[in-house]
């Protein structure tokens, strides 16, 4: 085949992302405190905009002065000195950035009360740190040390070890016999049952600094993990040959253990969870409030407005970076104001559709889709889905993420019913069982169908399992 080159003209239909339009996409998915920290970083890089405690919407320069400052943009001659800038004083400077009510980051003495140096502590004690207190206060060989110093490295958070035996010789260069010396040593630190390679040694562990060694609960632990899980304790009365309440007696007694042992040492921050919307009923109805609890109120800062406006002998490449960061501060405006609105619109079109939810609870709550609210407001569903991925809405039932109001819908003799009511249903049916004869999966779907709702024995176990409801038999709780 011969290789020839040719041109071509071809029409095609491209959706080109403008820059503004990027910017309002990236706003609209962002939640509350990350939106926060965007506009934060916005307001230390942009000299245009500036904090106010005032909500102020977007403004624009007049064609005029937008000509003017183009102009001066094209000008290619514009070198001359800023003599207006370069004649100001400190004092004049300042003065004049505090008369638009700008924080200059100054405060009179006395009038602020100093941290508290605990408040500069980097971070608490872990688990590692605490082994390794207690490994410096041991007297033993150096060799020892260095190999409890790996061991302890390899410990993870719920405690246990998480290198193979091989894997802690190679790494401190050691026989086996010292490397087990030293796990002996640090499986015998504080808390009980740390270093421990699996469940069942971590239980022994524990059972052994109780003193419990020969008894029963040791046998449980070591034999009969299985039928420990699957909670046959009449297997077990019978295997060796006691009564029932001695097997109630051990089996509380290994309730008691600590299967993560590293669980009090922690060093994972926790994750608060902060409101995008409120939703207040009054007398009136429902409000709906956009939390910007945090959110810094932007605005056009009116001495660079100014000096935009006035005729400067900037150098071109000075104009450009004054006329590219108004037009950002402008657009961040206009895209924030635009977010805001969708986002209050698209609660109240939630508020509309699930007003019975919100008025007498999750029972009520009615099987809806992102297209259903998309079609409403006359929106793209992908939207939608920003407006509603990882945020918060807060009412009188606690705070929910908007996907909450959003569920699939199951055949009822009352029509459509939401799933998720569905699996209220399910929850409110295991909490509410005899604890000694718990119902089956296939036995929850009869009941279901009874109140006639249309669901599989294999629907049931999977809203269970994402529940976090236990099977039939892990529920089951024998008395002696």
């Amino acid at each position: 085949m011969a290789l020839e080159s040719r041109l071509e003209l071809r029409l095609s239909q491209k959706l080109i992302l403008t820059p503004q339009l990027q910017q309002a996409i990236k706003l609209l998915q962002l939640p509350h405190l990350e939106l926060s920290e965007f506009l934060n970083q916005e307001l230390m890089e942009n000299p245009f905009l500036e904090e106010t405690d005032e909500e102020v919407p977007p403004e624009e320069l007049s064609a005029e002065e937008r000509e003017n400052a183009e102009r001066e943009v094209e000008h290619e001659d514009a070198e001359a000195p800023i003599e207006k800038l370069m004649n100001l004083t400190v004092d004049e400077y300042f003065e004049e950035r505090s008369s638009d009510g700008r924080d200059l980051g100054y405060f009179t003495p006395g009038t602020v009360t100093p941290p508290s140096f605990e408040q500069f502590l980097t971070r608490e004690p872990d688990l590692a740190d605490h082994l390794l207190w207690q490994l410096r206060l041991s007297h033993i060989p150096d060799e020892i040390r260095k190999v409890g110093e790996i061991i302890i490295g390899n410990i993870d958070e719920n405690g246990y070890l998480a290198a193979s035996p091989e894997e802690i010789i190679n790494g401190a260069e050691t026989d086996e016999a010292t490397a087990e010396k030293a796990l002996r040593m640090i499986q015998g630190f504080d808390p009980p049952g740390v270093g421990a390679r699996n469940m069942q040694e971590c239980l022994l562990i524990q059972v052994s600094v109780l003193g419990l060694n020969g008894t029963i609960i040791e046998k449980i632990i070591l034999n009969n993990i299985e039928e420990l899980e699957k909670k046959k304790y009449t297997v077990l009365a019978q295997h060796y040959n006691v009564p029932i309440g001695d097997i109630m007696a051990a089996i509380k007694a290994i309730e008691g253990l600590e299967p993560k042992p590293g669980r009090n040492f922690s060093s994972t921050a926790p994750h608060y969870i902060v409101p995008d919307v409120y939703l207040i009923k009054t007398a009136e109805g429902y409000q709906i409030i956009l939390n910007d609890e945090g959110v810094p109120k932007l605005n056009v800062s009116s001495f660079y407005r100014k000096l935009i406006q006035q005729d400067n002998d900037f150098p071109k490449e000075e104009k450009n970076f004054l006329v590219e960061k108004w037009r950002s501060a402008v657009g961040l405006l206009k895209s924030l104001d635009q977010r805001n609105r969708t986002i209050y619109r698209v609660t109240e079109t939630l508020l509309d559709l699930q007003r019975q939810f919100f008025d007498h609870g999750v029972e009520y709550l009615k099987p809806l889709t992102l297209r259903d609210v998309a079609s409403i407001l006359n929106l793209h569903e992908s939207t939608v889905s920003r407006v509603t991925s990882n945020k918060y809405l807060a009412c009188e039932h606690g705070i929910l993420g908007f996907r909450f109001l959003f569920s699939s819908a199951l055949s009822s003799d009352m029509g459509n019913i939401s799933s998720t009511s569905v699996k209220n249903m399910i929850r409110k049916i295991a909490t509410e069982e005899d604890t000694q004869k718990p119902f089956s999966d296939q036995k929850i779907a009869e009941m279901l169908q009874q109140q006639g709702i249309e669901i599989a024995r294999r629907t049931v176990a999977k809203y269970r399992e994402e529940l976090g409801i236990p099977s039939q038999t892990q529920r089951r709780k024998l008395t002696k």
